[in-house]
């Protein structure tokens, strides 16, 4: 494979802030496709002919058409693209990679992100209510952890899909998306299983009741949970304890 067309930086930061809109225009009929030739259209420019060519408006035309995968993801696929568009794959080509590309990337963003780094980032608020922090410090911990995350992530799918183009089939074999799902389940249970002693403890300090009380409820809890599991996800069992949590820390 050559070497990849280098970019201008104004062209790398204007595709990578409007990976932030990729879901803007998110409708039925194409999904995220609007968006990602949205985020896509800043090097698209650079084909020849620029914004009054044939390739760009063919370009843009193919990559407005459907398309579905994880938002963060979707970065993988943008790079990926754009690197296709700029090296003159047939358009046939592209349009498969599209096609192939969609499920890979909705089913590992999926895991990595809603069912992993999502609950482990509501267990790390609780921790640190259990630590004694306020409800903006709670808030704080959950968003600034969540969002540093999320913008990386989307930095290194641009970057590893422009690198690896049409054969970023390599890039979902990253420890990233191969064993993060793993290595962050572990974390969460080790982040949980501290943080609701002390989110109990803190609670019980500022309204004491019976302890049979609290560990019926957390009996209750844990057959509902149980009862629940093929119903609901972890991530909104997750983020519900974090709300009712910041509502309690606001209005004790």
């Amino acid at each position: 494979m050559k070497a990849a067309p280098t970019l201008p930086l104004g062209t790398w930061l204007h595709v990578f802030v409007r990976l932030f809109a990729v879901q803007g225009s998110y409708n039925y009929e194409t999904m995220i496709g609007n968006g990602i030739a949205f985020a896509a259209e800043p090097a698209f420019r650079l084909l020849p002919g620029g914004r009054d060519g044939d390739a760009y408006h063919a370009a843009m035309a193919r990559h407005s058409r459907y398309f579905n995968a994880h938002p963060y993801l979707a970065a993988l696929a943008v790079g990926a693209l754009v690197r296709a568009e700029l090296d003159g794959e047939a358009g046939e080509r592209v349009e498969r990679f599209r096609t192939a590309c969609c499920g890979p990337l909705g089913a590992a963003g999926d895991r990595l992100v809603w069912a992993g780094w999502l609950p482990f980032c509501s267990a790390l608020a609780l921790l640190a209510y259990g630590l004694g922090a306020s409800a903006a410090g709670v808030l704080l911990t959950f968003v600034g952890t969540y969002n540093v995350a999320h913008v990386a992530l989307r930095a290194w799918g641009l970057r590893a899909g422009y690198r690896e183009g049409l054969k970023v089939a390599s890039a979902l074999g990253s420890p990233v998306l191969r064993t993060g799902p793993l290595h962050v389940a572990r974390a969460l249970a080790i982040v949980a299983g501290v943080a609701l002693p002390l989110v109990l403890l803190r609670v019980r300090a500022g309204h004491p009741t019976p302890i049979g009380f609290e560990l019926g409820l957390a009996a209750l809890l844990a057959v509902a949970l149980a009862r629940w599991q093929a119903r609901t996800d972890g991530w909104r069992v997750g983020v519900i304890l974090l709300l009712l949590f910041f509502i309690y820390s606001v209005v004790r």
